[in-house]
């Protein structure tokens, strides 16, 4: 999480119909035969646990077999190989597959899709990203690997001890799919917190296609700073001490003792160990370094118990694996980070006068669903999709803290309201923090991610609680819209529901906010029926925030 702080629709839908495949530039809901379209129709529960090994294997090969019954549809051809992302099966049996592909041995960037199926093997419909055609005419590059790392290496500044890395991909992010060099460009910045960028050239010419951050940031009982005295699930050891590990979900707690974040790795650190099983001192994480562990431990366990008990998801992958926490990571870095890399979260200690360490619920919630997103939509961290990517993050890092309803940090609609008082981000009105976008307009796509992020959460907010003044747990709120229109809500459970299922479901690695509007309408119709208040509100919120159905075609 920073401090300072395409042009198409990206989500298109193929429906299966008596007269065959129709596609178009909006998402027809697809088919659902045990829903009807009253409000009441909210029959597909949104506790979508991963499929058991039979039951996934069966999914896969029938939707392997409707890419290639219609192919034309997937934009699948020769020299393509598809690989499994995610498998989710709806309770009432449907299915949706996410593949992501190679050509000719090369991964395709922005060219991942899924498909909509019954359990039966009929063809619902498919999401697309970007590219859907992806064959280019040679995988030759005329632009050598070294090069391209010396190119990237030049396109970037600030970032110490800088290491550059480039691979061989297929480009069908935007524009027309050719071959292209992704240099990600690692190092470390002036606190020793990880600076990554990735840096992408056509491999023909040469040419500059994009610049986009490598990593997710965002800012960042026990006796915890944080939630006030916490129960912390943690394993005891035969000697009768104690270690931060959780036996429940896995999670393992450490001290990186303020190395840079670049140099960690899963078995980096020192785990947090303790001979009574009482962690930090609830004061400061200067004279007990154990209570930015027991915030952090916490936390996360918090978020784990969020995804579960709401979604039936079992971890960031589904895969019921816990993640590494590192706490004390750089020097006076004032942030925290997910990487997919090492499959850890990092948190810094703040940056030595104003803000402390960043382990607070929302920071934590925000964080760790970096991680549910590249194990599912996989949202570009570039333009539009960028801000998807972060509001997502933002949305249901909220969600954590409502979900938590701790009554030391009260849920609100602030985000990183604790570790940066008195917020990072709004979600009534974005634009208050001086930077973030309230609506969507062209310039849109060419903000910071963590402004454009302020669409989306303009969107969840209005979706959640409506339009113009409130007071919730004691915030007061207003919320303007584009149009001047009245936005009813349909509260945080359903509106964050809705968002979820759009992620896992429906939106693809390039999707924009037009796509996103088409991606939760699905998801609307889907769980409360396409004639109800619930489909009418989420239409109604994103209008409110100018997203309407053509203003993704002009651009």
């Amino acid at each position: 999480m920073r401090r300072t702080r395409l042009v198409l629709p990206t989500v298109v839908a193929a429906t299966l119909t008596a007269g065959g495949l129709l596609a178009g530039p909006t998402f027809a809901a697809p088919a659902r035969p045990s829903l009807s379209s009253s409000s009441a129709a909210a029959t597909v529960s949104v506790r979508t646990a991963a499929p058991g090994t039979a039951e996934r294997a069966a999914a896969v090969a029938r939707a392997r077999a409707n890419v290639r019954e219609h192919a034309k549809t997937f934009g699948f051809g020769a020299h393509q190989k598809l690989t499994v992302k995610d498998v989710i099966v709806d309770s009432n049996g449907t299915e949706h597959v996410r593949f992501e592909r190679t050509y000719r041995g090369l991964p395709v960037v922005g060219g991942d899709f899924v498909v909509h199926q019954s359990r039966s093997g009929a063809l619902r419909g498919a999401s697309h990203a970007h590219g859907r055609e992806v064959a280019v005419a040679s995988v030759t590059p005329k632009v050598s690997v070294k090069s391209a790392e010396v190119t990237g290496l030049k396109s970037v500044s600030g970032i110490r001890a800088a290491a550059p890395d480039a691979r061989l991909v297929v480009w069908a992010a935007s524009g027309t799919p050719r071959l292209a060099w992704s240099t990600t460009v690692q190092g470390t910045g002036a606190h020793g917190e990880p600076v990554g960028k990735v840096v992408v050239t056509d491999a023909s010419t040469g040419a500059h296609i994009e610049t986009h951050d490598a990593e997710q940031h965002e800012a960042g009982t026990g006796h915890t700073m944080y939630t006030g005295d916490v129960t912390l699930d943690t394993t005891a050891q035969a000697d009768g001490t104690y270690e931060l590990i959780d036996p429940v979900r896995g999670t393992v707690t450490k001290d990186a003792h303020n190395v840079s974040a670049s140099s960690l790795k899963a078995s980096s650190g020192t785990l947090f160990t303790d001979a009574d099983n009482v962690w930090g001192d609830g004061r400061t994480f200067s004279s007990d370094r154990a209570t930015a562990a027991a915030d952090a431990h916490a936390n996360t366990a918090e978020t784990w118990d969020y995804y579960l008990n709401t979604f039936g998801r079992k971890g960031i992958k589904n895969d019921g694996k816990g993640a590494t926490v590192f706490v004390h990571v750089g020097t006076d870095w004032d942030n925290a980070q997910w990487s997919d890399a090492c499959f850890c979260m990092m948190t810094g200690d703040g940056d030595g006068s104003t803000d402390p360490e960043q382990v607070d619920l929302d920071t934590m919630g925000h964080e760790m669903t970096h991680g549910v997103t590249s194990a599912t939509a996989n949202l570009r961290y570039s333009g539009e999709s960028g801000g998807l990517n972060e509001a997502t993050s933002d949305i249901l890092g909220t969600m954590v803290e409502w979900y938590a309803n701790n009554p030391v940090d009260t849920p609100d609609y602030l985000f990183s309201d604790q570790s940066t008082p008195p917020w990072l981000r709004r979600f009534d009105q974005p634009s208050l923090d001086g930077s973030s976008a309230d609506y969507w307009s062209k310039r849109v796509g060419r903000l910071d991610v963590h402004q454009s992020s302020g669409v989306g959460n303009h969107w969840f907010y209005l979706a959640s609680e409506g339009s113009g003044a409130k007071t919730v747990n004691g915030v007061d709120y207003d919320s303007p819209t584009y149009d001047g229109s009245t936005v009813t809500g349909i509260g945080n459970k359903k509106a964050s529901a809705i968002w979820y299922r759009a992620l896992t479901v429906y939106m693809t690695s390039t999707t924009d906010y037009h796509g996103a509007r088409a991606a939760t309408l699905n998801a609307a119709a889907d769980l409360y029926g396409s004639t109800s208040p619930e489909y009418r509100t989420v239409a109604a919120a994103w209008t409110a925030v100018n997203v309407t159905a053509s203003s993704g075609t002009h651009k």
